[in-house]
Protein backbone atom coordinates (compact mmCIF):
# COMPACT_ATOMS: atom_id res chain seq x y z
CA UNK A 1 0.00 0.00 0.00
CA UNK A 2 1.14 3.10 -0.77
CA UNK A 3 2.37 5.50 2.10
CA UNK A 4 0.03 8.28 2.63
CA UNK A 5 1.03 11.73 0.98
CA UNK A 6 1.03 14.09 4.56
CA UNK A 7 2.66 17.29 5.03
CA UNK A 8 6.06 16.73 6.95
CA UNK A 9 5.93 17.53 10.47
CA UNK A 10 6.31 21.70 11.58
CA UNK A 11 7.16 23.84 14.60
CA UNK A 12 5.10 26.24 16.63
CA UNK A 13 6.36 29.17 14.67
CA UNK A 14 5.55 27.47 11.10
CA UNK A 15 2.84 26.87 12.56
CA UNK A 16 1.56 30.21 13.80
CA UNK A 17 2.70 31.56 10.65
CA UNK A 18 0.33 29.23 8.83
CA UNK A 19 -2.16 30.27 11.26
CA UNK A 20 -1.37 34.04 10.34
CA UNK A 21 -1.75 33.67 6.40
CA UNK A 22 -5.10 31.69 6.99
CA UNK A 23 -6.75 33.95 9.40
CA UNK A 24 -5.69 37.27 7.88
CA UNK A 25 -6.49 36.70 4.24
CA UNK A 26 -3.44 36.74 2.62
CA UNK A 27 -3.28 39.37 -0.42
CA UNK A 28 -3.07 36.47 -2.73
CA UNK A 29 -6.28 34.00 -2.39
CA UNK A 30 -3.19 31.50 -4.03
CA UNK A 31 -1.46 32.12 -1.22
CA UNK A 32 -4.58 31.56 1.34
CA UNK A 33 -5.84 28.42 -0.23
CA UNK A 34 -2.10 26.95 0.04
CA UNK A 35 -1.70 27.89 3.45
CA UNK A 36 -5.07 26.37 4.14
CA UNK A 37 -4.01 23.01 2.54
CA UNK A 38 -1.11 22.57 4.35
CA UNK A 39 -2.40 23.48 8.09
CA UNK A 40 -5.18 20.94 7.57
CA UNK A 41 -2.83 17.95 6.38
CA UNK A 42 -0.42 19.28 9.64
CA UNK A 43 -3.86 18.17 11.14
CA UNK A 44 -3.72 14.48 9.70
CA UNK A 45 -6.46 15.34 7.81
CA UNK A 46 -6.35 13.01 4.55
CA UNK A 47 -6.00 14.21 0.85
CA UNK A 48 -9.32 13.32 0.00
CA UNK A 49 -10.91 14.95 2.44
CA UNK A 50 -8.64 18.36 1.90
CA UNK A 51 -9.29 18.04 -1.26
CA UNK A 52 -13.47 17.90 -1.14
CA UNK A 53 -13.24 21.13 2.19
CA UNK A 54 -10.83 23.18 -0.29
CA UNK A 55 -12.84 21.99 -3.43
CA UNK A 56 -10.15 21.39 -5.63
CA UNK A 57 -8.73 18.07 -7.00
CA UNK A 58 -6.88 15.17 -4.38
CA UNK A 59 -3.99 15.93 -7.00
CA UNK A 60 -3.50 19.59 -6.64
CA UNK A 61 -3.63 18.92 -2.97
CA UNK A 62 -0.36 16.24 -3.37
CA UNK A 63 1.28 18.47 -5.30
CA UNK A 64 1.00 21.58 -2.82
CA UNK A 65 2.14 19.34 0.02
CA UNK A 66 5.01 17.78 -1.70
CA UNK A 67 5.80 21.54 -2.60
CA UNK A 68 5.67 22.57 0.83
CA UNK A 69 8.06 19.65 1.75
CA UNK A 70 10.74 20.62 -0.01
CA UNK A 71 10.20 24.46 -0.75
CA UNK A 72 9.05 25.56 2.60
CA UNK A 73 7.19 28.69 2.58
CA UNK A 74 8.40 30.22 -0.09
CA UNK A 75 6.26 27.31 -2.23
CA UNK A 76 3.02 29.28 -1.24
CA UNK A 77 3.67 32.42 -3.04
CA UNK A 78 2.57 31.88 -6.32
CA UNK A 79 5.52 33.34 -8.91
CA UNK A 80 3.60 34.19 -11.83
CA UNK A 81 5.21 34.60 -14.99
CA UNK A 82 2.51 36.13 -17.43
CA UNK A 83 2.90 36.52 -20.93
CA UNK A 84 4.72 34.55 -24.17
CA UNK A 85 8.19 33.67 -23.56
CA UNK A 86 11.04 35.93 -24.54
CA UNK A 87 11.61 36.24 -28.03
CA UNK A 88 15.61 36.74 -27.49
CA UNK A 89 17.32 34.46 -25.53
CA UNK A 90 20.14 35.56 -22.97
CA UNK A 91 22.91 35.21 -25.54
CA UNK A 92 21.39 36.87 -28.17
CA UNK A 93 20.34 39.76 -25.94
CA UNK A 94 23.97 40.08 -25.02
CA UNK A 95 25.06 40.32 -27.84
CA UNK A 96 22.63 42.72 -29.47
CA UNK A 97 23.57 45.36 -26.25
CA UNK A 98 27.26 44.67 -27.43
CA UNK A 99 27.13 45.12 -31.29
CA UNK A 100 24.58 48.71 -29.90
CA UNK A 101 27.18 50.30 -27.61
CA UNK A 102 30.30 49.54 -29.93
CA UNK A 103 30.60 51.89 -32.95
CA UNK A 104 29.26 51.14 -36.77
CA UNK A 105 32.91 51.86 -38.23
CA UNK A 106 34.62 49.37 -35.87
CA UNK A 107 32.29 46.73 -38.17
CA UNK A 108 33.10 49.05 -41.38
CA UNK A 109 30.34 51.06 -41.91
CA UNK A 110 30.42 54.69 -43.51
CA UNK A 111 28.20 56.49 -39.85
CA UNK A 112 29.30 57.68 -36.85
CA UNK A 113 26.10 56.32 -34.99
CA UNK A 114 23.23 53.63 -34.76
CA UNK A 115 19.96 54.52 -35.47
CA UNK A 116 17.40 51.55 -34.48
CA UNK A 117 16.68 51.63 -38.28
CA UNK A 118 20.28 51.16 -38.93
CA UNK A 119 20.49 48.87 -35.89
CA UNK A 120 17.83 46.53 -36.70
CA UNK A 121 19.30 46.18 -40.60
CA UNK A 122 22.51 45.21 -39.16
CA UNK A 123 21.51 42.74 -36.97
CA UNK A 124 19.26 40.88 -39.00
CA UNK A 125 21.85 41.06 -41.97
CA UNK A 126 24.70 39.44 -40.19
CA UNK A 127 22.19 36.72 -38.34
CA UNK A 128 22.56 38.07 -34.81
CA UNK A 129 18.52 37.61 -35.22
CA UNK A 130 15.74 36.14 -37.54
CA UNK A 131 14.03 40.04 -37.25
CA UNK A 132 13.41 42.32 -35.17
CA UNK A 133 11.32 46.05 -35.25
CA UNK A 134 12.18 49.09 -33.88
CA UNK A 135 10.07 49.12 -30.85
CA UNK A 136 11.04 45.93 -30.11
CA UNK A 137 15.07 46.95 -30.21
CA UNK A 138 14.19 50.07 -28.49
CA UNK A 139 12.37 48.09 -25.28
CA UNK A 140 15.21 45.62 -25.20
CA UNK A 141 17.69 48.16 -25.02
CA UNK A 142 15.90 49.77 -22.50
CA UNK A 143 15.78 46.75 -20.34
CA UNK A 144 19.29 45.69 -20.54
CA UNK A 145 19.74 49.48 -19.64
CA UNK A 146 21.58 51.37 -22.79
CA UNK A 147 19.90 54.35 -23.70
CA UNK A 148 20.84 57.26 -26.11
CA UNK A 149 22.49 59.56 -24.55
CA UNK A 150 24.11 63.13 -25.93
CA UNK A 151 26.91 64.17 -24.61
CA UNK A 152 29.83 67.41 -25.66
CA UNK A 153 32.75 65.69 -24.54
CA UNK A 154 34.21 62.72 -26.42
CA UNK A 155 34.31 58.95 -24.49
CA UNK A 156 36.52 57.41 -26.21
CA UNK A 157 40.40 57.44 -27.16
CA UNK A 158 41.47 58.74 -30.21
CA UNK A 159 44.66 56.98 -29.86
CA UNK A 160 44.47 53.55 -32.27
CA UNK A 161 46.38 51.78 -29.92
CA UNK A 162 43.72 52.61 -27.00
CA UNK A 163 42.97 49.28 -26.63
CA UNK A 164 45.45 46.92 -26.38
CA UNK A 165 47.80 49.76 -23.95
CA UNK A 166 44.27 49.62 -21.49
CA UNK A 167 44.67 46.41 -21.35
CA UNK A 168 48.34 46.90 -20.77
CA UNK A 169 47.56 48.93 -18.32
CA UNK A 170 44.80 46.54 -16.72
CA UNK A 171 47.75 44.27 -16.26
CA UNK A 172 49.18 46.36 -14.28
CA UNK A 173 46.77 46.79 -12.23
CA UNK A 174 45.94 43.08 -11.10
CA UNK A 175 49.57 42.70 -10.74
CA UNK A 176 49.15 45.46 -8.12
CA UNK A 177 46.25 43.71 -6.53
CA UNK A 178 47.72 40.56 -6.38
CA UNK A 179 45.84 38.37 -8.99
CA UNK A 180 48.63 37.99 -11.65
CA UNK A 181 52.21 37.16 -10.77
CA UNK A 182 54.66 39.67 -12.90
CA UNK A 183 56.69 38.00 -14.65
CA UNK A 184 60.67 38.69 -14.23
CA UNK A 185 60.51 42.26 -16.92
CA UNK A 186 57.61 43.47 -15.31
CA UNK A 187 56.64 46.45 -12.57
CA UNK A 188 56.46 44.85 -9.08
CA UNK A 189 55.04 47.71 -7.84
CA UNK A 190 52.31 50.54 -9.05
CA UNK A 191 52.00 54.20 -8.18
CA UNK A 192 49.83 56.57 -9.43
CA UNK A 193 51.60 60.34 -9.20
CA UNK A 194 49.60 63.41 -9.12
CA UNK A 195 50.49 67.17 -7.98
CA UNK A 196 48.56 69.73 -6.66
CA UNK A 197 48.80 73.24 -6.28
CA UNK A 198 49.27 75.91 -5.14
CA UNK A 199 47.40 74.82 -1.54
CA UNK A 200 45.06 77.24 -1.09
CA UNK A 201 43.57 78.17 2.21
CA UNK A 202 39.92 80.13 1.58
CA UNK A 203 36.88 80.69 4.38
CA UNK A 204 33.63 79.45 3.88
CA UNK A 205 30.85 81.21 4.65
CA UNK A 206 28.83 79.26 7.26
CA UNK A 207 25.90 79.33 10.63
CA UNK A 208 26.61 78.86 14.13
CA UNK A 209 25.08 79.71 17.40
CA UNK A 210 27.97 81.91 19.02
CA UNK A 211 27.75 85.01 21.32
CA UNK A 212 26.79 88.26 20.38
CA UNK A 213 29.55 91.17 19.59
CA UNK A 214 29.02 94.73 18.94
CA UNK A 215 27.39 96.90 21.96
CA UNK A 216 26.52 93.31 23.57
CA UNK A 217 29.83 91.86 23.31
CA UNK A 218 31.11 90.50 26.90
CA UNK A 219 34.42 92.31 27.52
CA UNK A 220 35.32 89.11 28.99
CA UNK A 221 34.82 86.99 26.30
CA UNK A 222 37.97 85.26 24.38
CA UNK A 223 38.13 87.07 20.70
CA UNK A 224 36.80 84.30 18.36
CA UNK A 225 39.30 82.08 16.84
CA UNK A 226 40.93 83.55 13.34
CA UNK A 227 39.98 81.67 10.01
CA UNK A 228 43.75 81.89 8.06
CA UNK A 229 43.35 82.25 4.37
CA UNK A 230 45.75 82.65 1.65
CA UNK A 231 44.34 85.30 -0.26
CA UNK A 232 48.10 87.31 -0.72
CA UNK A 233 50.75 85.28 -1.22
CA UNK A 234 53.89 87.13 0.67
CA UNK A 235 55.80 83.97 1.23
CA UNK A 236 55.61 81.52 -1.87
CA UNK A 237 53.31 79.23 -2.81
CA UNK A 238 53.43 75.96 -1.97
CA UNK A 239 52.81 72.37 -4.04
CA UNK A 240 51.47 69.18 -2.76
CA UNK A 241 53.06 66.11 -4.97
CA UNK A 242 51.19 63.07 -3.93
CA UNK A 243 51.65 59.15 -4.80
CA UNK A 244 49.72 56.06 -4.04
CA UNK A 245 50.66 52.82 -3.81
CA UNK A 246 48.12 50.66 -4.93
CA UNK A 247 49.08 47.27 -3.07
CA UNK A 248 49.31 49.01 0.26
CA UNK A 249 46.75 51.45 -0.46
CA UNK A 250 49.20 54.01 1.24
CA UNK A 251 49.86 57.62 0.30
CA UNK A 252 52.81 59.48 0.29
CA UNK A 253 53.11 63.25 0.00
CA UNK A 254 55.92 65.55 -0.19
CA UNK A 255 55.53 69.94 0.04
CA UNK A 256 57.64 71.66 -2.78
CA UNK A 257 57.66 75.02 -3.45
CA UNK A 258 57.61 75.00 -7.20
CA UNK A 259 55.96 72.35 -9.60
CA UNK A 260 58.89 71.49 -12.32
CA UNK A 261 60.56 68.34 -13.84
CA UNK A 262 63.40 68.94 -11.32
CA UNK A 263 60.74 68.37 -8.44
CA UNK A 264 59.18 65.93 -10.03
CA UNK A 265 62.27 64.17 -10.36
CA UNK A 266 62.96 64.30 -6.62
CA UNK A 267 59.68 63.24 -5.48
CA UNK A 268 60.10 59.96 -8.07
CA UNK A 269 63.51 59.20 -6.70
CA UNK A 270 61.70 59.07 -2.98
CA UNK A 271 59.40 56.31 -4.44
CA UNK A 272 62.02 54.51 -5.94
CA UNK A 273 64.38 54.49 -2.35
CA UNK A 274 61.19 52.78 -0.87
CA UNK A 275 62.19 49.43 -2.64
CA UNK A 276 65.06 47.99 -3.16
CA UNK A 277 66.50 48.65 -6.91
CA UNK A 278 65.95 45.06 -8.70
CA UNK A 279 61.99 45.68 -7.81
CA UNK A 280 61.18 47.39 -11.01
CA UNK A 281 58.46 49.90 -10.47
CA UNK A 282 55.79 51.70 -12.35
CA UNK A 283 54.39 54.98 -11.99
CA UNK A 284 51.44 56.48 -13.68
CA UNK A 285 50.82 59.93 -13.50
CA UNK A 286 49.29 62.59 -16.61
CA UNK A 287 51.16 64.26 -19.17
CA UNK A 288 52.35 67.53 -17.72
CA UNK A 289 55.17 68.19 -19.38
CA UNK A 290 57.05 68.32 -16.54
CA UNK A 291 56.38 64.58 -16.46
CA UNK A 292 57.82 64.33 -20.24
CA UNK A 293 60.81 63.38 -21.90
CA UNK A 294 61.21 65.75 -24.93
CA UNK A 295 64.18 66.27 -27.27
CA UNK A 296 65.36 69.29 -25.14
CA UNK A 297 65.09 67.18 -22.05
CA UNK A 298 65.61 63.85 -21.68
CA UNK A 299 66.44 63.62 -17.84
CA UNK A 300 63.02 61.71 -16.87
CA UNK A 301 63.54 59.05 -19.63
CA UNK A 302 67.14 58.50 -18.42
CA UNK A 303 66.33 58.13 -15.12
CA UNK A 304 63.65 56.13 -15.35
CA UNK A 305 65.87 53.65 -17.66
CA UNK A 306 68.80 53.94 -15.55
CA UNK A 307 66.55 53.57 -12.50
CA UNK A 308 64.35 50.41 -13.33
CA UNK A 309 61.23 52.38 -13.85
CA UNK A 310 58.20 52.38 -16.13
CA UNK A 311 56.65 55.49 -16.35
CA UNK A 312 52.75 55.38 -17.86
CA UNK A 313 50.89 58.26 -18.85
CA UNK A 314 47.01 59.51 -18.71
CA UNK A 315 45.55 62.22 -20.92
CA UNK A 316 46.11 65.54 -19.89
CA UNK A 317 42.41 66.52 -19.18
CA UNK A 318 41.57 63.47 -17.27
CA UNK A 319 39.59 64.25 -13.79
CA UNK A 320 41.01 62.83 -11.21
CA UNK A 321 42.85 59.95 -13.05
CA UNK A 322 46.24 59.60 -11.24
CA UNK A 323 45.20 60.30 -7.75
CA UNK A 324 42.12 58.03 -8.10
CA UNK A 325 43.76 55.21 -10.01
CA UNK A 326 43.36 55.38 -13.74
CA UNK A 327 42.09 52.69 -15.88
CA UNK A 328 43.17 53.32 -19.41
CA UNK A 329 46.43 54.67 -19.82
CA UNK A 330 49.02 54.09 -21.67
CA UNK A 331 51.53 51.25 -20.71
CA UNK A 332 54.41 52.55 -22.11
CA UNK A 333 57.84 53.71 -20.46
CA UNK A 334 59.13 57.31 -20.38
CA UNK A 335 60.79 58.29 -23.45
CA UNK A 336 57.33 57.76 -25.04
CA UNK A 337 54.90 60.78 -26.22
CA UNK A 338 52.20 61.05 -24.36
CA UNK A 339 48.91 59.81 -26.00
CA UNK A 340 45.41 60.93 -25.49
CA UNK A 341 43.52 58.54 -23.56
CA UNK A 342 40.96 58.84 -20.90
CA UNK A 343 40.58 57.67 -17.48
CA UNK A 344 37.56 55.56 -16.34
CA UNK A 345 38.20 53.25 -13.07
CA UNK A 346 38.58 56.24 -10.22
CA UNK A 347 40.02 54.42 -7.22
CA UNK A 348 39.98 56.63 -4.08
CA UNK A 349 43.40 57.48 -3.01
Amino acid sequence: MAERVQVREIDDDEGRRLLRIVRRSAASVVTWRRAQMVLLSAQRMPVAKIAEVTFTSADRVRDVIHNFNTGGFDSLYPKYKGGRTRTFSLPERREIKKIAKSKPAEHGLPFSTWSLAKLADFLAAEGVVDEISHEGLRIMLCEEGVSFQRVKTWKTSRDPDYAAKKACVEHLYSIADGEVIPDDDEPEVVFCLDEFGPLNLQPHPGRQWAERGGQHKDPKREPRPRRRATYTRPHGVRHLFAAYDLAKDQLYGHIKKTKNRSKFLEFCRYLRSLHPTDVRIAIVCDNYSPHLTTKRCQRVGAWASANNVEISYTRPTAPGSTGSRPSSPPCGTSPSTAPTIPATRPRAA
